[in-house]
Formats: C-alpha cells, structure tokens, sequence
C-alpha cells in the first residue's frame, strides 16, 4: 500500500522522466520509443522503480542495460527539473514492462 506522498512522488517523476524522454529519448533508447507505465516509489522515498514499455527496438533487454549505463545522467536532468519539489531525487531503477508482451500472447492463445 503505496502512501499518498508516495503517489505523488512517483508521479512527479513520471511526468518529469517523461519530458525528458521526450526531448532525448532518442539518444538513450537507440531509436525505440519509450513509454513509461508507471513508477514505484520506496517508503522512504529513496528508490523509483520505473516501469518502461519499449517499441521499436529489436532487442529491449539492450535499451534497457543502455538506459541503466546512463542513469546518473538521467538522474541528474531529473534532479534539475525537481530540486524545489524534492529534497532527495531517488535513486532509477529501469525495468521492462512487459505486460503488453503478455497481453497480445494471451491474445494469440485465445485465438487458436
């Protein structure tokens, strides 16, 4: 049970890491197109766990270990954009969000 604060955070980062993506995305995902599904915040605000949906891209695992490489960078263009909000940007942890894989192959199951 996320806290309200929690929710707030996290979507103070969704929205910010979204523009950012919007503006370099290019550079960081090699030309796929990122979505971010959502973000998770730990209690103590530390840690945001962010959830990416990734088209385009002929291997997602590459994106995502390219878009880990450069965390501290953008780390610090979020820390930029949120310094009157937050004390402390939490620290991004990117992980692939493969719902939708699992969606469409329950799609093509139900199909047959």
């Amino acid at each position: 049970m996320e806290s309200v604060r929690q929710q707030k955070v996290a979507r103070l980062i969704q929205k910010e890491l979204s523009e950012i993506f919007q503006h370099d995305g290019l550079t960081y995902s090699g030309g796929a197109l990122l979505t971010i599904t959502a973000v998770r915040v730990t209690s103590d605000l530390s840690i945001a766990r962010v959830y990416l949906s990734i088209f385009g891209a002929p291997d997602k695992k590459e994106v995502i270990k390219t878009l880990k490489g450069t965390t501290k960078e953008i780390r610090y263009k979020l820390g930029q954009r949120v310094k009157t909000q937050l004390r402390i940007v939490p620290n991004l942890n990117f992980l692939e969000d493969d719902t939708l894989d699992f969606i469409e192959r329950i799609d093509e199951l139900l199909k047959q």
